[in-house]
């Protein structure tokens, strides 16, 4: 069985390239940057950190030490994202672990559409079976 990481996008936005891009690399930090705050020892080290990080044998077999799979889809707007957010959560995931949504602080093309000035752009997941990503991506389209 495979691993693959996906993350759903709202076309709605008609975010440029570059803005998309870099919401897409958010997504895909926010799951690392979340498992090594989280779930990880650190050894201070004077200036630099160690972390010990404990990871699943199948995200470690199969994802990093796999090919990296990664899936890009596309929700027509706010409601059709927080769709897989509801799937998600239905699925058992857990927010903040397995998946995440992510908001622009709008200091640059977006508008705000929340009552702290942000917008929700996407949706990330971690390293999901190939199984249960593809339970969620295929009620939404790959982006294009």
């Amino acid at each position: 069985m495979g691993y693959r990481r996906l993350f759903i996008m709202r076309k709605d936005l008609k975010m440029s390239p570059g803005k998309l891009a870099a919401q897409v690399a958010h997504c895909a930090e926010a799951y690392w940057t979340h498992l090594i705050q989280d779930h990880s020892d650190f050894i201070d080290c004077s200036d630099d950190y160690r972390c010990i990080m404990r990871i699943p044998g199948g995200i470690y077999d199969d994802y990093i030490n796999g090919s990296f799979v990664k899936t890009i889809c596309e929700a027509r707007n706010k409601g059709h994202l927080l769709k897989a957010k509801a799937m998600a959560e239905d699925l058992g995931l857990i927010e903040g672990k397995d998946f995440g949504l992510i908001y622009d602080n709008c200091l640059t093309e977006l508008k705000p559409e929340e009552e702290n000035r942000t917008t929700l752009t996407g949706i990330w997941f971690a390293p999901l079976s190939d199984e249960v990503a593809h339970s969620i991506s295929k009620k939404f389209h790959l982006y294009v």
